[in-house]
């Protein structure tokens, strides 16, 4: 059906850094943006708690909304809980992985950042990633729960101190060889959504990348073919718990075209 939606899953709002290329190459597809804010933040979660939760809700979500397809627009949930979803769901699901891959080919150092959450950073996957793409990389990683409650902030219209960048980054540079860095990838999705931040924060002349672009091609790719409404839909975001904070996100919403704010 022409109404039928994308279904966009994060634990706050850094699946928005999804969102946006989507729309650019969709931009009739409905969206519906879920945010278990009740369980904010994953990154800090045990793997047992993410894999039990995200299946679960994916399942009500996609019980109440009908989409076409499916993305996980989270890199902790996705390393965690990605197989259990596709098992589960009889739609498509996407999911987001580093983006380990274009950042070693990028790299001239040969010497690259993995800036994540602590439960991403952890992850075989990760570690999987970067024997297959990265072999003949030092790949650092860095575990910040912080820059994701700043990139909250920051779509809540809420001033953020530089210093406090400048402090996630020395995670990486301060390691040994970590001054050798000249690509960092941004595996969480809250993360691009204080690229410019983050840039000032860093040395000249340092490359972010994330995956959201591929991840937009992938979603294009999936959908070829299916028909979408002729107007540009109003879109949806649902909260696990709505409360005063995620209210306050209602402008930064609006920005992506969601003027539809309701609590699952």
């Amino acid at each position: 059906m022409a109404s039928a939606p994308i279904l966009f899953f994060d634990s706050g709002v850094g699946g928005l850094s999804v969102v946006a290329p989507t729309q650019a190459l969709l931009p009739h597809a409905p969206i519906v943006y879920a945010a278990d804010s009740a369980g904010f933040p994953y990154g800090i979660k045990s793997e047992a708690e993410i894999a039990a939760r995200v299946p679960a809700l994916l399942g009500r979500l996609v019980e109440r909304y009908r989409p076409r397809l499916v993305v996980i627009a989270c890199n902790t949930a996705s390393t965690i809980a990605l197989p259990v979803v596709r098992a589960a769901l009889d739609l498509p699901v996407v999911g987001t992985v580093p983006a380990i891959k274009p950042a070693a080919a990028l790299s001239r150092s040969r010497v690259i950042g993995v800036l994540g959450t602590d439960a991403t950073v952890r992850q075989a996957y990760v570690d999987d990633l970067a024997a297959r793409f990265a072999g003949d990389c030092v790949v650092l990683r860095h575990g910040s729960a912080e820059l994701v409650r700043l990139a909250e902030a920051k779509l809540a219209g809420i001033a953020t101190d530089p210093a406090r960048y400048r402090a996630v980054l020395a995670g990486l540079f301060d390691q040994p060889e970590g001054e050798r860095i000249d690509v960092i990838v941004n595996a969480c999705t809250h993360f691009p959504l204080v690229a410019n931040e983050l840039a000032a924060a860093a040395p000249a002349g340092m490359q972010f990348v994330d995956g959201g672009a591929g991840i937009a091609r992938r979603i294009a790719f999936l959908t070829e073919g299916q028909p979408w409404a002729e107007a540009v839909p109003a879109h949806r975001a649902v909260f696990t718990r709505l409360g005063e904070a995620e209210r306050a996100l209602a402008p930064a919403l609006a920005a992506y075209g969601i003027g539809v704010i309701e609590s699952l």
